[in-house]
């Protein structure tokens, strides 16, 4: 994660550009603005960018690019839906790249793989729980937030992983020692991160969870 400049083809920073414009633009166009307005949802959704902002500063890592923090994104999913999620990711990469004095020209493919990836399998899980499982509270909690959540951080550092390999960025073995041996660990932080929050809100704050609706998980159950 925290994609720098130098360590992949340029063409690939350009490209990546091109996708995040086309995603950002078809977000801002899929997103229900007239949500904001109610709850005061506006302000849930910048305080939580800067909550997790300041999460995003204890990090960790030993080689430009291989660093470790939680991601956030399968939470932003479930609270304000793929769409907002999408543009609270980009926020948030905004905030880290003018905060830590980070380069523009990766910021768009560290929004892809910070945000799209973790959001694009947090989406596709919570349609197949909804076809396919009950709809119950420990189903939501459980599969949409702790397991959901700790697979998305372990396909972000697998993409990204791939992504730095597949480019000779850095070799398979400084990738395997220093950053893939440490999924298991990255993972269960992000998932109990994200299950925690979710079940939190579920049982006391039901009205900020845009997934989720008490008369439907809790009800009768």
């Amino acid at each position: 994660m925290n994609i720098v400049p130098g360590i992949l083809p340029e063409a690939l920073y350009w490209l990546a550009a091109l996708a995040f414009v086309l995603l950002l633009g078809l977000a801002l166009w899929r997103a229900d603005w007239s949500a904001l307005h109610h709850n005061r949802k506006a302000n849930l959704l910048f305080g939580s960018v800067v909550a997790l902002l300041v999460l995003w500063r204890m990090k960790a890592g030993i080689h430009p690019g291989l660093d470790f923090h939680l991601l956030g994104a399968t939470l932003f999913v479930l609270m304000f839906g793929p769409a907002f999620a999408f543009i609270a990711s980009s926020l948030l990469v905004l905030g880290s790249t003018l905060s830590l004095h980070g380069s523009w020209l990766a910021y768009p493919l560290n929004v892809l793989i910070m945000g799209g990836v973790p959001i694009a399998l947090s989406v596709g899980i919570h349609a197949l729980t909804r076809r396919y499982l009950r709809r119950t509270f420990f189903v939501y909690t459980l599969v949409n937030g702790y397991l959901t959540g700790g697979l998305a951080m372990i396909a972000t550092l697998g993409v990204a992983s791939v992504i730095l390999i597949g480019f000779g960025s850095y070799p398979f073995e400084i990738i395997r020692r220093d950053y893939l041996i440490f999924t298991p660990m990255m993972g269960f932080a992000e998932g109990f991160f994200t299950g925690m929050f979710a079940a939190s809100l579920a049982l006391f704050k039901p009205e900020w969870l845009r997934t989720f609706d008490d008369r439907t998980y809790l009800a009768g159950k």
